[in-house]
């Protein structure tokens, strides 16, 4: 995975996340909608096979850098939830 700041001001960004497909930027998405300081977020794949999706995020006047990094901290969070309940279902 690459990441690549196209376009970024002091409430919006433009993300491109080369490498990676609809998985990832749907948690992505999720988790930045979850939190209040986002306004929007969505992202954009002109072609699953040929191209990268680009992410976009507007804040309240948040830095978008941080709510991002706050959103990947959350979805980690997420995972090692699962990963927990999980190891305890496969126990019994």
């Amino acid at each position: 995975m690459e990441l690549k700041i196209i376009d970024k001001t002091d409430d919006e960004m433009h993300l491109e996340i080369i490498g990676e497909n609809h998985t990832l930027l749907n948690m992505l998405k999720s988790a930045l909608l979850d939190d209040k300081r986002v306004q929007i977020a969505t992202y954009d794949m002109k072609h699953v096979s040929i191209s990268d999706p680009i992410l976009f995020v507007k804040t309240d006047g948040t830095d978008p850098i941080d709510v991002v990094k706050d959103a990947a901290g959350s979805m980690i969070s997420q995972c090692d939830e699962f990963m927990s309940v999980f190891r305890t279902a496969i126990d019994i």
